[in-house]
């Protein structure tokens, strides 16, 4: 089946989608703002579309590959939340559990009041819940957020570090001594909680990190390319990341060669320590969409994956109305958040062309992918240039696929 014929069969206009190619090409990758871009859409578990331009190794001339490896940070939370949701259907763990059931040393955690360290903190409202780890209204936060005394705190130590001397126990250890920015459930922070989510996997599960996410998620999905380092045989298809620079420009920002990536890391980071491909990405996002299925490997049950698709915010706010967060991945007005990923809620709000009930998420090197149940569409987007914010591709990729979908169902 040529490409025209399999899109119109899956109700694309193949002419609306050659846009996509054009717009990346023209905007983005020919310019030199993006080093390459790779851009992969199904519908029905099927490719309806797939883009591959520039370079994976700009300082080599190396070309950009349908399995290239990339850094895909915070697309790391999704699947962490999914092993988390894993063990919660076998009853291990439960979502309204205090944290501190699993972190005893987490018991006494206080607000923030004042204060450099030592900090006057007072108690909180009431204790931590995991549900709280799972959609960031935990009251931890990230170092980079550069707006409170505890997120300089968390700078100072290191907290995020993925490849420094500490591992994720130490990590836990580290957070035990710092305040909350606020009393969990009353705000929504973008933060480590994602971290904390895998300590709790790796915890309840007895084993490492890595070893769940392999044995309950890469293999039965087979996403052979996915994981917490870049393996001898992936080396080649590593790609260079950026730093975006003034006028349009791009600074290395890691180069592959060289990489830390290129060995286990110290820190297993469920918040964004993993790299993987385009296809494997997919993969995840396919069974996603299926309700928790995909070619016979059964993750979790479309109850579960409905549950971590609605808007757990409290009193069913979005997050223009509850973020503390300078640092977003996404534009928030009619945007919730379930249990690992933003949930659209309210599309008009949005101001783009989306579906009540979409869920996504991105990562800091401008990565991003999204799941459509309604139109039963999925998309994932790489590329490799920091920060995420340094260009609106997310929505413009939303807004030319929607251009495209001439068949609803919705």
């Amino acid at each position: 089946m040529d490409q025209i014929t399999r899109a119109k069969s899956l109700g694309f206009s193949a002419e609306r989608l050659a846009r996509i190619d054009r717009f990346l090409a023209e905007k983005y990758v020919g310019p030199g703002k993006l080093p390459c871009a790779q851009f992969v859409l199904a519908r029905q578990g099927q490719v309806v579309h797939q883009t591959v331009l520039g370079q994976q190794d700009p300082e080599r001339g190396v070309p950009l590959a349908d399995d290239t490896v990339y850094r895909i940070y915070s697309m790391t939370k999704p699947i962490a939340c999914v092993a988390l949701m894993t063990l919660v259907e076998e009853g291990l763990i439960a979502l309204d559990e205090p944290v501190a059931k699993y972190i005893p040393a987490w018991k006494d955690l206080g607000v923030f009041a004042a204060g450099t360290g030592p900090y006057l903190t007072t108690p909180p409202a009431r204790p931590m819940q995991v549900v709280d780890l799972l959609r960031h209204t935990s009251g931890l936060t990230y170092g980079f957020q550069n707006r409170s005394n505890v997120d300089a705190a968390y700078r100072k130590l290191k907290i995020e570090n993925m490849f420094g001397e500490h591992d994720l126990e130490a990590m836990i250890e580290m957070l035990a001594r710092l305040p909350l920015e606020f009393s969990p459930g009353e705000a929504w922070n973008y933060s480590v909680s994602t971290d904390v989510v895998g300590y709790l996997v790796q915890k309840v599960a007895g084993k490492p990190l890595s070893d769940v996410l392999r044995e309950r998620i890469f293999e039965p999905l087979k996403m052979v390319d996915t994981g917490f380092f870049v393996r001898e045989d992936q080396r080649s298809r590593f790609a260079a990341c950026y730093d975006a620079a003034p006028g349009g420009k791009m600074k290395l920002q890691d180069d592959p060669t060289t990489s830390p990536y290129l060995k286990p890391p110290a820190l297993e980071s469920g918040g964004g320590g993993l790299v993987s491909t385009a296809a494997d990405y997919l993969r995840f996002t396919t069974m996603l969409v299926n309700g928790g299925e995909l070619d016979g490997a059964r993750i979790l049950a479309p109850k579960t994956i409905a549950l971590m698709a609605s808007n757990h915010l409290p009193g069913d706010k979005d997050l223009t109305e509850l973020s503390r967060s300078l640092f977003s991945e996404s534009t928030n007005a009619g945007v919730g958040f379930g249990l690992g990923f933003a949930v659209v809620f309210d599309p008009p709000k949005t101001l783009i062309p989306c579906s009540k009930g979409e869920f996504y998420w991105g990562g800091a090197a401008s990565t991003a992918f999204w799941v459509d149940p309604v139109e039963e569409v999925t998309a994932v987007f790489m590329t490799q240039l920091l920060p995420s914010s340094t260009y609106p591709i997310r929505r413009e990729l939303r807004t030319l696929v929607y251009a495209a979908l001439m068949e609803t169902n919705g």
